[in-house]
């Protein structure tokens, strides 16, 4: 059996778990914050900063990003692959999503990670 090097998981049905994993993670991520939007009474630039100045909320906005990158990886691989049979241009797009992903994930570090209270 030929194992495929550019899915994320080793089969279809680890993909299919990563992928459900990764939406319930993203799910409570976007209740959380939705949740805080709108039980805040204003929303100040202190408001903010101490939100992410805990630890807790700088681990799970990580853990919200490391989600969105596996689901967004493989949900581009079964779309590519399913409709793009070019395979030279078709590594060429997986090659500039996984960039991308990656970028954003290295941003979200960077922005999230030093923030301190006020």
């Amino acid at each position: 059996m030929v194992k495929a090097a550019s899915t994320f998981g080793r089969t279809g049905s680890h993909d299919f778990i990563l992928l459900r994993a990764s939406a319930i993670i993203m799910a409570l991520y976007t209740i959380f914050m939705v949740s805080f939007l709108v039980s805040a009474e204003a929303i100040t630039y202190a408001t903010w900063t101490n939100l992410f100045a805990h630890l807790g909320m700088k681990i799970f906005t990580m853990l919200a990003l490391t989600a969105v990158l596996i689901h967004g990886w493989i949900g581009i691989f079964q779309v590519l692959t399913d409709y793009v049979k070019n395979t030279g241009l078709r590594a060429f797009l997986q090659y500039a999503v996984c960039v991308a992903l990656i970028v954003y994930w290295l941003a979200g570090l960077l922005v999230v990670w030093p923030v301190e209270g006020v």
